[in-house]
């Protein structure tokens, strides 16, 4: 006959039906990776609307603590500084909520701890010297480059410490909202760093910007060309 189990047995039953899955899904969501959306037409030509991103967890985790920085050309999952009032929403996806909050926002680090930024004839300088975007500057030279709004010239901002200087690669007139409106990011407001573009899987291979500072663009933009694989990695511009 088997003796009945004691409370160590029932604890150790509990532990393995139920404790160990839950700590391991935890230890995934806050540690792991998640996926995040492209949301608007921000970052254009770098990423298009609707794209899945992967965000290892585990390394904003780290750069919160400390360890290791982003670099210049990162693209990074952050929320806007919480002084920043413009920023905050009550939509979620079409949803009114009873309450604000600060949407998460996808940019691209172009000034680090102790630079100096500024935007100048659509042009962006740091520490003086123009920033390499070859595709970006080709794409936006193609269509609608915006050289003479307050945000393509914008007065020399130096980055403080534990900060980053984050804009979208859309150059278009009112194309992003940035830190050319809200200031630099604070590195304990950044997620994580956004590795690949997991989704969808094709796309067409052009996408044309509608150029005409009415808001929703990522609703206009017109698609066309061969379609290709979409899924890779993302190296700076």
């Amino acid at each position: 006959m088997t003796p009945p189990q004691g409370r160590p047995g029932r604890w150790r039953s509990l532990w393995q039906e139920w404790g160990s899955p839950v700590l391991v899904a935890l230890l995934v969501t806050q540690f792991g990776a998640t996926a995040v959306r492209v949301d608007g037409a921000s970052m254009l030509p770098g990423l298009r609307h609707g794209e899945g991103l992967v965000v290892p967890k585990v390394e904003g985790w780290a750069h919160r603590a400390g360890l290791g920085t982003y670099a210049r050309g990162d693209v990074v999952v952050f929320k806007p500084p919480r002084s920043a009032a413009a920023e905050w929403t009550r939509e979620y996806r079409g949803v009114t909520l009873p309450w604000a909050y600060r949407p998460y926002l996808v940019k691209r680090v172009v000034g680090l701890p102790g630079d100096t930024v500024q935007v100048r004839g659509g042009t962006v300088l740091v520490n003086g010297q123009p920033l390499p975007e070859p595709r970006t500057q080709a794409y936006w030279d193609a269509s609608c480059h915006d050289t003479a709004s307050p945000l393509a010239n914008t007065p020399a901002v130096t980055v403080p410490a534990g900060a980053y200087f984050v804009m979208g690669d859309n150059r278009s007139e009112g194309g992003s909202l940035d830190s050319r409106v809200f200031g630099p990011v604070d590195t304990a407001d950044i997620a994580g760093r956004a590795v690949a573009s997991v989704w969808p899987l094709t796309v067409p291979g052009h996408a044309q910007p509608p150029c005409d500072g009415q808001a929703h663009p990522e609703r206009r933009v017109q698609l066309s060309g061969p379609a290709h694989w979409n899924p890779r990695l993302l190296p700076g511009d």
